[in-house]
Order: structure tokens, then C-alpha cells, then sequence
């Protein structure tokens, strides 16, 4: 089976951008359909944003219009661009393409 490692999470200010990073390795076949998940201790885990095979994009209404996700299967990556980030943003950030998940990379907005 696969892996997929997660990169980018970090401190940020209010207001402020982060880029995740997704990589897929081992029995992962192409990232053809990717997701974004975010999680706070103690609390469920909540879907934020899909990719399709066809390049197509959904969002949770909590994320769109700040957040975009994007894929390049060359490199076996998957990324979630992340704008005008709110406090309530902070979370674990989880990728998922079926059927491995990741760790997850730490995001923390506070200013």
C-alpha cells in the first residue's frame, strides 16, 4: 500500500496564505481523485475539498472561495492553496485519495 505525506502547515497570521502539499508514493497510483480533510483534536474530521480525475472541484462552503486545490500527477502531488485564513481554520490538514490517508500537517492561525 501506498503513502501519502503532507507538508506546509505552519504559524500564519489572520488574513495571511499557506500552500499544502500532498505526496503520494509507493503502491499510489496517480492522485486521481484527491481530498483535503481538516480535524481538531477531539472533534470529527471534516471534508473541505475534492479533486476529480477530470480536474473538476468542489468545496465545503466554509473553505470556498479561499481555499483551492490543485494536482500534479507527474509529481504524484496534491496541494490545498489557502487565503485570507481565519482563526477558525486552525486544524490538523488531512489528505485522502483512496484508500490511504495521511498524517496530516499542523496549519495554526493566530496573530
Amino acid at each position: 500500500q501506498g503513502q501519502l505525506v503532507e507538508s506546509g502547515g505552519g504559524l500564519v497570521q489572520p488574513g495571511g496564505s499557506l500552500r499544502l502539499s500532498c505526496a503520494g508514493s509507493g503502491g499510489i497510483a496517480s492522485l486521481n481523485v484527491l481530498d483535503w480533510y481538516r480535524q481538531l483534536p477531539g472533534k470529527q474530521r471534516e471534508w473541505i475539498a475534492r479533486i476529480f480525475t477530470d480536474g473538476s472541484r468542489i468545496y465545503a462552503p466554509s473553505v470556498e472561495g479561499r481555499f483551492a486545490i490543485s494536482r500534479d500527477s507527474a509529481k504524484m502531488t496534491g496541494y490545498l492553496q489557502m487565503d485570507n485564513l481565519k482563526p477558525e481554520d486552525t486544524a490538523d490538514y488531512i489528505c485522502y485519495s483512496s484508500p490511504v490517508w495521511g498524517q496530516g500537517t499542523r496549519v495554526t492561525v493566530s496573530s
